[in-house]
């Protein structure tokens, strides 16, 4: 009998401990790929908070604005009736 004879033990516990390292290279390289999605997943949440905190700072800050500017057309519009009237 030789290695590669099915019928021989020891070449089925070899080749079996073959398989066994190879689905081990497969299954450590399919965990270390991913560990990287979830990192970058990680970081993208990080970045996606980051910038909704920028953006409501932003809203926060220009709200003003346009009532300012509401209110600077209603006091025009009210002189320039005024002094049409007077």
């Amino acid at each position: 009998m030789t290695e590669t004879d099915p019928n021989n033990p020891v070449a089925v516990a070899l080749e079996l401990e073959r398989l066994r390292g190879s689905l081990e290279a497969g299954f450590a390289r399919a965990d270390g790929q991913l560990a990287l999605l979830v990192q970058r997943s990680d970081q993208t949440d990080k970045q996606l908070a980051d910038h909704e905190a920028r953006l409501d700072t932003l809203e926060r800050s220009r709200w003003p604005l346009a009532s300012i500017t509401a209110l600077a057309a209603t006091a025009g519009v009210a002189v320039a009736l005024w002094e049409v009237l007077h």
